[in-house]
């Protein structure tokens, strides 16, 4: 079930609202130009903002019918913080997306995470075109846009699949990494390659279509159908489950430390995390404790602070 509106404030910004005439996704966007001095027409960057908008809502990214209560609640918020030459621009891009949870009102975080490196380019009114398999031929900065969009787009829907359906969201994280293997290529255009960085595009798709870290589909899979969606009728089980699915995250963890995925995962979530083991017996709370600490490096004073 997605039937559940997510509402987030990103940086500040409300996103509006988007559209009866969306298809898989219900995406908020907006393009925030503060940072670029007045001499820079903005009014472009409005431009932008509601052609990504249709851009995302428009178009169908897979072959599923999806009602109307079920369409993926997701934000888009492009940050721009330099203009360069011949309408180039470099920003950050912040995806949220949200997974409702069974018999609740309450939307757990499926995607929050910024984007460090999007560098495009834009001129008003050109068309937003893409085609998964002709990315590359395109001129690099205008095609970069809508591949790293249409990228965030997959990734959406193949985590989505995957909490409701065993390795279900394999054929989108395909088609991510399709883009990543036609990705275009420009002096100033990072993130699709492995040797620009270890927390990029490229590493987040290897991850997730390596058979190595086949336990990361799994952990998925408990920790939302399994855990999450179980919480209000079985809420013993539900624990379980979710913390079998931080065991499965740990396997990985030890074999691969500092491997993007299981960051990736924790994004947005350490509040949940709290409020699912604060209720538990002791010596599960313990177990909790024990694994969020390793895994969930940067919030590991918050867990400490509630669970012991």
């Amino acid at each position: 079930m997605r039937s559940i509106l997510f509402f987030l404030v990103l940086m500040g910004v409300l996103l509006p609202g988007a559209g009866a005439n969306a298809q898989e996704l219900q995406a908020n966007v907006a393009v925030v130009a503060n940072r670029l001095p007045s001499t820079v027409d903005h009014k472009q960057f409005q431009t932008l903002q509601t052609a990504l908008y249709n851009f995302i809502n428009g178009r169908q990214w897979s072959n599923e019918t999806f009602k109307t209560e079920e369409k993926i609640v997701c934000n888009f918020l492009i940050n721009i913080s330099a203009a360069g030459d011949n309408n180039t621009y470099s920003a950050t891009l912040t995806v949220q997306a949200g997974r409702p949870i069974y018999n609740t009102s309450y939307q757990s975080p499926l995607i929050n995470f910024q984007d460090e490196s999007f560098t495009f380019r834009y001129v008003e009114y050109q068309n937003l075109d893409f085609n998964d398999n002709r990315v590359a031929g395109s001129e690099p900065y205008a095609a970069n846009l809508t591949a790293e969009i249409a990228y965030y787009a997959y990734m959406i829907l193949g985590l989505d699949f995957d909490t409701f359906a065993l390795r279900g969201g394999d054929p989108y994280f395909q088609k991510a990494m399709n883009i990543v293997n036609n990705a275009p290529e420009g002096s100033n255009i990072t993130g699709w390659k492995p040797f620009d960085g270890i927390f990029n595009r490229y590493w987040l798709i290897e991850n997730l279509t390596n058979s190595k870290y086949n336990l990361v589909h799994d952990a998925y899979y408990n920790y939302y159908r399994m855990g999450l969606d179980q919480l209000y009728d079985k809420e013993t089980d539900a624990r379980g489950a979710i913390l079998n699915a931080l065991n499965m995250l740990n396997t990985v963890n030890a074999e691969n430390p500092r491997l993007m995925v299981i960051q990736f995962f924790f994004q947005g979530k350490s509040n949940e995390l709290s409020h699912i083991f604060q209720k538990s017996p002791a010596d599960e709370k313990a177990r909790a404790l024990d694994l969020l600490t390793k895994l969930d490096v940067s919030n590991i004073n918050k867990y400490k602070q509630d669970l012991q």
